[in-house]
């Protein structure tokens, strides 16, 4: 295992087959995960968010630009081809299942998980192109989808929170 390569997600998760995979069948493997107090269905409405900003470190990854607080509820309308984070495109969907990203280099997928009462969000990245490019590449991948997980995580527990004491 490289530095960069887990964050979060067990054994059986980096095991189970993800869309992105197909997309760079040789490429380098980056999984990521956390639990979410919300239903998967307003977790994935959450992912769908990362259209508009990608909830990470906006100084860094979205000039400055803050990353909306608030869901748009019509991002959920998804279509083949679409942008998402102004450096990807949409490759593949599946309401209240997963989200998967490409670009040249990289192909991401996330994915929803029923868990208990909530939700197990799970990321992959694949890298494209020789390991002395995607190691470097997953430990910066790390750090930015670690922060952008937890994120959208506190946005979805929080707007669940709100609905559920409404």
């Amino acid at each position: 295992m490289y530095p960069g390569e887990v964050w979060g997600a067990t054994a059986e998760e980096r095991a189970a087959k993800l869309p992105c995979d197909e997309i760079f069948p040789d490429g380098l493997a980056a999984d990521r995960a956390v639990s979410v107090d919300a239903p998967p269905s307003l977790m994935w409405a959450w992912l769908c968010q990362i259209r508009l900003a990608p909830y990470s470190y906006d100084y860094l990854d979205n000039f400055g630009k803050k990353s909306p607080p608030v869901r748009t509820p019509e991002l959920v309308d998804l279509e083949v081809g679409q942008q998402f984070m102004r450096l990807f495109t949409l490759a593949s969907f599946e309401r209240d299942n997963h989200v998967t990203i490409r670009n040249a280099r990289v192909a991401t997928t996330y994915a929803v998980r029923p868990e208990g009462n909530g939700t197990r969000l799970i990321a992959r990245a694949v890298f494209n192109g020789p390991g002395f490019i995607g190691r470097p590449l997953g430990l910066i991948d790390m750090i930015m989808m670690r922060k952008q997980l937890l994120n959208l995580k506190a946005h979805a527990e929080k707007e669940h929170a709100q609905v559920s004491t409404a």
